[in-house]
């Protein structure tokens, strides 16, 4: 064992995801990790008191990099509609991508993100968060006529949750979900719309 290692967190997630990668989750263990970092496992638990916080961990790294996009457009300036339109297309994108690209890894994260419900409450209120930055941008804008800022952005993840909760992922792939998409964005917009000045 080699315990001269710098041992960082983000280290020992990088080894703990390509473990899981090899193992599966319901195989894969925290004295794995330590064996592909070539310290002990007293040196992992020193970074994560336990399974369970490892656990947490590697689904709160792989849910904030799915986020860091929709976080830059939730950022950027312009008209709010095309930037709410583009976050949700990019949501629907990223989650389909991890599903089509590595269906097994995605149903490792599945089970992690599903066991981890804090980490999970926290990633859901965070999107709700950068609906509702647009929303109030679109508020001071003018493009949007909304009475409750929050309400109105955990309405629009809710309305749209058939498109990003993994629940649903069989469905991704039907030939008429491109056009279910564009019809619901369409449906929300025009919801949203301030009424036109005549």
């Amino acid at each position: 064992m080699n315990e001269a290692v710098v041992l960082t967190p983000e280290r020992i997630l990088e080894a703990t995801e390509d473990v899981l990668r090899r193992f599966g989750l319901a195989k894969a263990t925290v004295v794995d990790v330590a064996r592909a970092l070539d310290v002990s496992h007293g040196s992992v638990y020193r970074h994560f008191p336990s399974k369970a916080s490892l656990r947490d961990a590697v689904a709160k790294r792989w849910l904030d990099r799915a986020n860091e996009p929709l976080c830059k457009i939730a950022q950027a300036s312009g008209p709010a509609p095309e930037r709410l339109e583009k976050w949700l297309r990019s949501m629907f994108a990223i989650k389909q991508k991890k599903v089509c690209d590595d269906p097994e890894m995605f149903a490792t994260y599945l089970a992690l993100a599903q066991g981890a419900r804090e980490v999970v409450k926290a990633y859901k209120d965070k999107q709700v968060d950068l609906i509702a930055k647009i929303l109030a941008d679109g508020v001071g804008q003018g493009t949007f006529q909304i009475d409750d800022v929050k309400a109105s952005a955990r309405a629009v993840f809710d309305a749209t949750c058939r498109y990003h909760h993994p629940a649903h992922a069989e469905e991704w792939s039907e030939s008429e979900c491109p056009v279910r998409i564009d019809a619901l964005i369409g449906l929300l917009l025009k919801g949203l719309g301030a009424p036109r000045k005549h």
